[in-house]
């Protein structure tokens, strides 16, 4: 059944920049009524085509994103950005930097960033991804760009939220074969290696062919080829940023595996989207059955006392879900 459009949600697909936001702010803030635009929506999305960014810290992701979003442009494409920064374990802010990064694209009507905060959710991406990323799809934007914390090997949730997975890694990480682990290795659609310039480039590009050598040699799944691609983002579109080489990477992809809009490659995306609904609902219910007990610290206290064992805590709190 598809739900009536509402004001806002007509704004949105006509483009209006501004309902965009604030839909975005108030589902990252899980403001009443901001999920029944994005139910609305939804039928409106499945026509953007979402590569996950991901990759070692400091491997210069958000550089590379804004030269692919460059690229993009440059070739009469719409670009979509969610950027995602890790958040305070303290505060729970987020410095949000990578706008500043991407400033030069901020009066481009073509492009739209949005930047999150991770708010405690593992796995390199926002709880709201998902969300933010299904506006921009109903918006009509025809690349949306997933760039994620850089935080290391358990970023794998990228790899259900995007077509095409490119995993950024750079030379000069002591051991290039641990500087990329398995699990990141395993989501790679694309493998780039930035920052090229540097001494030890070939090495790690060696490195990588290696370790495609002994995936592939599991069969499965991730028996196929990955092509590596050596670039220098900070070059932008100039000769030998690699830049191109990895536009046309991804278009390849893209051609020859991912872009089934029905497919298998569709359903993976739907049962993790999916997955990440239920979770999120049940989250909310477990703090309002900890809210009912006077909240965490109350009843961590009991435990903490030997009043009351985790255990039975635990199975009382799931069982008012």
């Amino acid at each position: 059944m598809t739900a009536a459009l509402s004001p806002r949600a007509e704004r949105i697909l006509a483009g209006e920049i501004r309902a965009a936001a604030r839909l975005m702010r108030d589902l990252d803030d899980r403001m009443p009524g901001a999920i029944d635009d994005l139910k609305a929506l939804y039928p409106h999305t499945g026509r953007g085509y979402i590569i996950g960014i991901t990759g070692n810290p400091g491997a210069g992701k958000s550089t590379l994103v804004d030269a692919l979003i460059s690229a993009y442009r440059h070739a009469g494409l719409t670009v979509g950005v969610v950027a995602v920064d890790p958040s305070s374990p303290f505060s729970g802010g987020a410095i949000l930097g990578d706008r500043i990064r991407m400033q030069r694209h901020a009066l481009d009507d073509g492009v739209f960033v949005r930047s999150l905060a991770t708010r405690g959710h593992l796995g390199g991406l926002s709880r709201s991804t998902f969300d933010v990323v299904c506006v921009l799809d109903a918006m009509g934007y025809d690349r949306i760009l997933v760039e994620t914390v850089g935080v290391g090997q358990d970023e794998i949730d990228v790899m259900r939220t995007a077509y095409t997975s490119v995993v950024v890694t750079v030379p000069g990480l002591g051991d290039d074969i641990q500087a990329i682990k398995a699990g990141l290795l395993e989501i790679a659609d694309v493998l780039v290696v930035n920052k090229s310039d540097r001494d030890g480039a070939d090495r790690t590009v060696r490195d990588l062919m290696h370790m495609l050598d002994l995936r592939g040699a599991g069969g499965g799944r991730y028996h196929r080829e990955v092509e590596i691609i050596k670039t220098v983002a900070a070059k932008g579109l100039r000769e030998g940023s690699g830049v191109p080489e990895l536009v046309a990477a991804v278009d390849a992809h893209r051609a020859e595996w991912a872009y089934d809009p029905e497919g298998a490659v569709s359903r993976r995306r739907a049962r993790a989207h999916l997955g990440e609904l239920v979770k999120s609902l049940l989250g909310d219910r477990v703090q309002q059955a900890l809210a009912a007990r006077g909240g965490l610290d109350d009843v961590a206290a009991e435990i903490a006392a030997r009043r009351l064992d985790p255990y039975t805590a635990a199975e009382s709190i799931a069982a008012d879900i």
